[in-house]
């Protein structure tokens, strides 16, 4: 086959997408990916790349095809805006012109905004070919949870906008079983939806620290509580630093942060405000690579979320990560993401938004017998290979391309 991804982030950005195009490519498929010039999550353009650079790349064999963007700046209003608007209009204006081949297939991986699947549907109205969507974010409920909407009006209008792009894909695939409760509202037909969760990529797997690793001299001596991901306003690090600040009696006790964020500068004040340097630590952006060495070095990884009905609804990509490294979890969460920890016997939940009851859940963890964490990261390892397997997971991605691919081809040969 020849697939058409069609994405606003990509590779050198830092999502499951770039996992799964080369995990295509390695399928033996062609693949070509159309996306934006990376600014994500900086906010500017990577260095090398901007609207007149670097037009046409190639990553694990795919083409890869870039159309100007303006850059998303702080990520917030107008000229975030802006930001999801220009890839709109560049992928449907410049696409075309670009992406010339025939394909068999178009692919959109569902980031906020849904907008960005109307370039695809322009596609497929060119192509005649069948268009599937992995839905990683939930509209208009992603708008609401954002506050940046609240009229019932442009609302309403949303939700008509969701419900013709949803009528217009051939399959919906949701990363979160729970997921369906919403988009049944908006298709027609419900055999459209199928469960396609999150995966790890295959560098997330299992390592033991080594005394001579460069991750070592990083992290602190005691009981490490380790968070790696986004530090955006979704992850609550509001609980988090006040958690850090009713255990602060407890020196033995830190907290590691790797990634970066539009929040990180509100939490190093926090640090300082509440003089939390001694416990708590920011350590900045690493190459994937380096994640599992890092979280070999946690005694837990920490996931947490705000408390809102659409984040009870989502599986936070980093549970696969950390299930896939055997490491325990402690989880600030409500709904699915819970659930599915409690279920694999992964670790220690508590409800979001509770500074007092993840303390007591960190302290309850730190308390507990060695061979007990090492059992909850052995049952989280056990549960990702059977439910979040990458090989598995791309397999049945593939075979339901396949069918539609099929399903199409005998669909124009009877016209």
């Amino acid at each position: 086959m020849h697939i058409l991804v069609v994405t606003q982030y990509f590779w050198p950005e830092n999502f499951r997408i770039n996992d799964l195009v080369s995990g295509l490519i390695g399928r033996g498929h062609r693949v070509t990916v159309l996306t934006g010039i990376p600014n994500y999550p900086e906010g500017k353009y990577y260095d090398g790349y901007g609207p007149f650079q670097k037009h046409e790349q190639e990553y694990a064999g795919a083409r890869v095809v870039r159309v100007p963007i303006l850059s998303r700046g702080k990520g917030r209003g107008f000229r975030l805006t802006l930001n999801y608007l220009s890839f709109v209009i560049s992928a449907c204006l410049l696409g075309p012109l670009r992406c010339r081949n025939n394909y068999d297939l178009i692919f959109v991986f569902g980031l906020s905004p849904i907008t960005l699947v109307l370039p695809a549907l322009f596609f497929k109205k060119i192509h005649k070919i069948p268009l599937m969507l992995w839905v990683q974010d939930l509209w208009p409920e992603s708008l609401i949870a954002a506050g940046a909407v609240s009229s019932p009006a442009v609302i309403g209008m949303v939700g008509r906008l969701v419900k013709l792009i949803y009528n217009r894909c051939d399959r919906i695939l949701i990363t979160s079983r729970a997921f369906v409760s919403s988009i049944i509202q908006y298709v027609n037909d419900n055999g459209q939806i199928c469960y396609l969760p999150q995966y790890a990529e295959d560098v997330y797997h299992v390592v033991n620290p080594f005394d001579n690793t460069p991750e070592r001299l990083l992290i602190p001596e005691g009981f490490v509580v380790m968070f790696a991901g986004n530090i955006g306003a979704a992850q609550d690090f509001e609980t988090i630093i006040s958690a850090a600040a009713q255990l602060r009696e407890y020196k033995d006790i830190h907290f590691v942060v790797l990634g970066d964020g539009r929040m990180r500068q509100w939490v190093e004040g926090e640090i300082s405000r509440l003089q939390l340097s001694d416990t708590f630590h920011l350590l900045g952006r690493y190459p994937l690579e380096s994640m599992p060495y890092f979280f070999s070095l946690a005694d837990a990884m920490l996931v947490t979320l705000k408390k809102n009905p659409i984040f009870s609804l989502t599986i936070p990509a980093k549970i696969q990560s950390y299930l896939a490294c055997g490491r325990p979890i402690i989880a600030a969460l409500d709904g699915e993401g819970a659930r599915i920890i409690e279920e694999a016997a992964a670790g220690y939940t508590c409800t979001t938004e509770d500074p007092t009851a993840l303390a007591a859940t960190i302290l309850q963890t730190r308390n507990t017998l060695d061979d007990q964490r090492r059992l909850a990261g052995e049952n989280g390892l056990k549960y990702y290979r059977t439910h979040f397997d990458r090989n598995m997971l791309i397999d049945r991605l593939e075979l339901w391309m396949k069918q539609l691919v099929a399903e199409n081809k005998k669909k124009s040969a009877d016209l």
